[in-house]
């Protein structure tokens, strides 16, 4: 993070903090003056008249997050009474960093993979929920800047040198490591999820913390961040706890915490690319958003199938006319009923095209305008909901 908080600080903090907390004379360093003495001679000879800079500058002396990548800072890194090592700049700043990147990463990734990837015939399930789109959205932006709030603490402690992340190869434990870090990061974190998802499907946590992510039976991929934000939290420990336990490279931690997040969106976008036994993907987790009790892993089985819930997604899933066909269709809504019934009680959701009182029923005369648009499978191949009634 603090790679991250440098490029930030470099092209949009420093002026910030400069003008909304800007340092008094009584600061003022001869250190500081000195370290900054180059960049502000170049920055004086081109600075308009018209917008004159505070004097005064702070005691911030420049060390660089990486030797691989270095930003050198401006005169104005040195015109704030928050200079970049104050821990409430950082706090501030790690808060800011977290919100504005998750919604750029979450938007990004699942728009694209909304219009790319997903299937729009899932649209017309039985289960897809009315406005669910627009709910799943509104969900995430509302959670992502509280779970931000939340991960200030462990990302301030990285920052300022607490946990294991290092630079070099020579300051890790060896080039054998550089390699080894994927995947003992993959299975330290799987393992920890598993446990954590597990435990957020016992009845007690469950209806307050969990539930939010699982009004979401028919996922797409903008319900990936859609979840309450205890529940995001909760299940984005295991990657911090992992930079106080074990050694990792700086930026290998930047670059494992973008694919966590498209990781996420991936396996929520209802397409299965491959039948695997091992990788936990989109298959495995429509599993778990159907039927609640399998498949908690985030990236492998391993830890389900130690656990006894592993369930193999069915064959039927991985071909898309039996796949969207009303007979698969039908097999859920039957089986999803009973399960929903037992863990939740009464089925509050509102589906796409619900009528009122009764039991749900799909008529598949009729065509499917979503299923149409998506591809050259017949659109009589999928059902078409001309009436559904939710009790």
């Amino acid at each position: 993070m603090d790679i991250v908080l440098e490029i930030f600080d470099t092209l949009f903090f420093d002026r910030v903090y400069a003008s909304l907390v800007p340092a008094s004379t009584a600061t003022a360093s001869f250190g500081a003056v000195k370290d900054a003495a180059i960049e502000a001679a170049a920055f004086n000879a081109t600075f308009s008249s018209r917008r004159e800079l505070p004097t005064a500058v702070n005691s911030y002396q420049y060390h660089a997050a990486s030797q691989y990548f270095q930003m050198r800072p401006t005169r104005w890194a040195y015109m704030s009474a928050w200079p970049r090592d104050n821990m409430y700049r950082q706090m501030t700043s790690v808060f800011t960093v977290g919100w504005v990147f998750g919604l750029l990463i979450y938007f990004l990734c699942a728009t694209l993979s909304y219009v790319i990837v997903y299937d729009k015939a899932n649209l017309s399930h039985p289960r897809f929920l009315k406005n669910q789109v627009r709910q799943e959205i509104r969900q995430a932006m509302s959670s992502i800047p509280v779970m931000s709030i939340l991960m200030v603490p462990s990302f301030v402690a990285e920052v300022r040198g607490y946990a294991k992340l290092y630079d070099r190869v020579e300051d890790g434990p060896g080039w054998w490591y550089t390699y080894l870090q994927f995947p003992l990061f993959l299975l330290f974190t799987d393992f920890c999820i598993y446990w954590i998802h597990r435990g957020l499907h016992h009845p007690l946590v469950y209806k307050h913390i969990h539930k939010p992510h699982h009004k979401w039976i028919v996922p797409t991929p903008f319900a990936s961040h859609a979840f309450h934000p205890l529940d995001g939290f909760t299940q984005a420990l295991p990657y911090h706890l992992f930079t106080f336990l074990f050694p990792l490279q700086k930026i290998a931690y930047i670059a494992l915490f973008i694919f966590i997040n498209i990781w996420t969106i991936i396996i929520h976008d209802g397409e299965y690319v491959a039948n695997s036994p091992i990788i936990n993907g989109a298959a495995c987790h429509t599993l778990h958003h159907l039927y609640f009790r399998h498949n908690f892993g985030q990236f492998t089985t391993l830890w389900d199938r130690l656990g006894g819930s592993y369930r193999a997604p069915n064959i039927e899933l991985f071909t898309r006319e039996t796949k969207m066909g009303k007979q698969e269709w039908d097999r859920q809504v039957k089986e999803m009923a009973t399960v929903i019934k037992e863990v939740e009680g009464d089925d509050e959701r509102t589906y796409e095209g619900q009528l009122g009182g009764g039991e749900t029923t799909v008529d598949s005369s009729s065509s499917s305008s979503s299923s149409s648009s998506s591809s050259s499978v017949s659109p009589t191949e999928g059902p078409t909901l001309e009436s559904k009634k939710v009790r």
